[in-house]
């Protein structure tokens, strides 16, 4: 969850690190710090809170200075010991000999602390990873060479890391380490860099090498080796980045949460992109390496996730469980990782993930694979681990996601199931074709009718300003549209910090209908269809309860205004697809609530946007 930079040779190392860790702000933090080489010494500068009070810092301490070595820097989000200046990263070793940032949870990082006090070493922090940069340092009174010294201190780390490294008496050189963390390497003319993901490199370089698990990196200016923790040199190929540095521009919105939510349409139109050709032929999904055998045998799908990922997953339950009749199991990921796995190599097992870090979903599909099962990822980033362990892929194609209230790629993961359970469906003759055109024609009408959402957000707005102050708020919805209700909640809570809660209605009155009055809003999710008489039902309960009560329809129902106090109105479809068109206006409503109440929107309290520990 934390952010790493790290540079050496270039001319403007200080620059590079600040604005590296600024482009890694999305991953959340509370503390920042910078550590760099002068030519003689390794110099440290940390603050508490925002990266401004870092910068303000350096102001008043630092000149850029184009002599400057190796540098580090980090953002971190506090997991062992409080958000505070002593806490934070980089951390330096008892004699000052090694300077390190660090990602992830070391494990055993206790009994190693504790052998390491009763030889003498004292320690500054609260944290895991000044463990690291102390056994980094007593490493080294074993051997001359750094690497060994890294090695021989990595073999005794339990847990997860990514490392930057540098020390007192090698300033030519950048260390870099992963183990169940992401770490990149930036190749340049002349500079190298690392960092935990490619926005913090764009500007700089384009070309990456993707370090794997167990892998330490060797980093001068103009040169680099990999090896593993044996030593041996390894060849690692060079991949391009296919972004531009525009791709994490707010152009010209005030936040990133608004751009991204006006990207959608374009988003649903490049999901489509080269899978769906023609109506009458199949889908075309390349990487999903599904065999025809494979799906003749197939019993059982078990889909896991986190978050804003989770709810897309339980759309994606109901949308293969109605086209083709495989049960389907959905898992929040930290539950699945400590409870036995009753899996087979005749299920399925698909992990959803923005990031495709996300820590306890990457363990779940490991766990998964160790059985036999097949595994399939949906995944924003092609690039990342999830990814790269995965048997299939379906890429979301949403592009780089800043705001950590995940918007586009949401609906960019609902895109993905729909197009694999019509993908099923196909294969499995279990719809009649003409069904399945009609499902095809449908998909791309969407991208318009959520521009019609978007130019049309004065009513959405509205409804904001009658509720901002609102302390609690309740959402909910029936059948397909139940995981709207919880990701509309979700994203309400996440920027606003307004308590809010999705339920399905039908359970309304089974408990929390004794909290309605005149404070508590209720909003529906009421869409033509199989439950729409019961959704109304229910809200008519909740009105009758004297709570102020907001409808999201496409339905042309007179009686409508008689219940609903404001009703949002989106574009007719299919029940089957409303999903995609009754998200927008709770993504935006959540927006206009946190711009009111003056909230940090892109980067709201105590959250990250790849959660890389579990």
């Amino acid at each position: 969850m934390c952010g790493i930079v790290g540079c050496i040779g270039h001319e403007a190392l200080v620059r590079f690190l600040i604005e590296g860790l600024e482009k890694l702000e999305y991953r959340g933090y509370d503390s920042s710090g910078i550590a760099f080489h002068n030519g003689e010494e390794v110099k440290i500068y940390k603050a508490q809170g925002k990266l401004i009070n870092l910068k303000n810092l350096l102001n008043g301490c630092l000149s850029e200075n184009s002599n400057l070595k190796a540098g580090i820097g980090h953002i971190r989000w506090a997991t062992h010991g409080v958000p505070n200046e002593t806490n934070a990263h980089p951390h330096i070793s008892f004699e000052n000999k090694v300077a390190i940032v660090h990602n992830g949870i070391i494990e055993n990082y206790k009994e190693l602390k504790k052998e390491l006090i009763e030889k003498g070493y004292k320690f500054s922090s609260q944290t895991d990873t000044e463990v690291i940069a102390h056994l980094i340092e007593d490493s080294l009174k074993n051997t001359d060479s750094y690497s060994a010294a890294m090695r021989h201190a990595l073999k005794k780390l339990q847990g997860a890391y990514a490392l930057g490294v540098i020390f007192k008496e090698n300033p030519e050189t950048l260390f870099a380490a992963r183990k169940s963390a992401p770490l990149i390497i930036g190749v340049g003319e002349n500079s190298n860099f690392i960092a935990s993901d490619v926005p913090a490199i764009l500007e700089y370089t384009k070309k990456v090498i993707y370090l794997d698990d167990n892998e330490i990196a060797q980093i001068q200016g103009s040169s680099y080796k990999i090896m593993d923790l044996e030593g041996n040199i390894l060849e690692k190929q060079v991949e391009i980045i296919p972004w531009e540095p525009v791709a994490i521009s707010k152009m010209g919105y005030k936040h990133f949460m608004m751009k991204e939510i006006h990207e959608q349409p374009d988003v649903i139109r490049q999901t489509l992109f080269d899978k769906l050709r023609c109506f009458s032929e199949p889908l075309h999904l390349p990487e999903v390496k599904l065999t025809h055998d494979t799906l003749e045998k197939l019993d059982r799908i078990q889909i896991i996730a986190c978050g804003t990922s989770l709810h897309a997953a339980m759309v994606g339950k109901y949308l293969i469980e109605e086209f083709i009749g495989i049960p389907v199991d959905i898992e929040a990921s930290s539950e699945y990782i400590y409870k036995r796995t009753v899996i087979s190599k005749n299920s399925l097992i698909i992990g959803v993930s923005q990031s495709g870090e996300t820590a306890d979903t990457l363990t779940a599909i490991r766990q998964a694979k160790s059985k036999g099962s097949h595994v399939l990822v949906i995944t924003n980033r092609p690039d990342s681990t999830m990814a790269r362990e995965a048997d299939s892929l379906l890429p979301v194609n949403a592009g780089f996601e800043v705001s950590v209230a995940a918007t586009k790629s949401y609906t960019a993961q609902l895109m993905a199931f729909y197009l694999f359970a019509i993908y099923l469906a196909e294969i499995k003759n279990s719809l009649p074709q003409e069904e399945i055109e009609e499902y095809k024609k449908e998909l791309l009408q969407l991208p318009q009718k959520v521009e019609m959402i978007l130019s049309n957000k004065e009513e959405i707005n509205e409804c904001a300003i009658k509720f901002h102050n609102t302390r609690n708020f309740i959402y909910i919805a029936r059948g397909i549209n139940y995981p709207v209700a919880l990701e509309g909640a979700l994203k309400l809570k996440e920027i606003s910090y307004i308590n809010a809660t999705g339920y399905p209605a039908g359970e309304l009155k089974h408990g929390p209908i004794a909290m309605l009055d005149d404070t508590i809003p209720v909003l529906s999710v009421l869409v033509p269809g199989k439950v729409y008489e019961k959704v109304l039902s229910n809200s008519e309960e909740s009105k009758a309860r004297n709570a102020s009560m907001i409808a999201v329809t496409s339905a042309d129902d007179e009686n409508l205004e008689s219940i609903f106090d404001y009703i949002i109105k989106i574009p007719k479809t299919h029940e089957i697809f409303s999903p995609i068109l009754t998200t927008i206006p709770l993504q935006l409503l959540a927006y206009y609530i946190a711009e009111y109440l003056g909230k940090d929107i892109d980067q709201p309290r105590n959250l990250a946007k790849s959660v890389t520990v579990e």
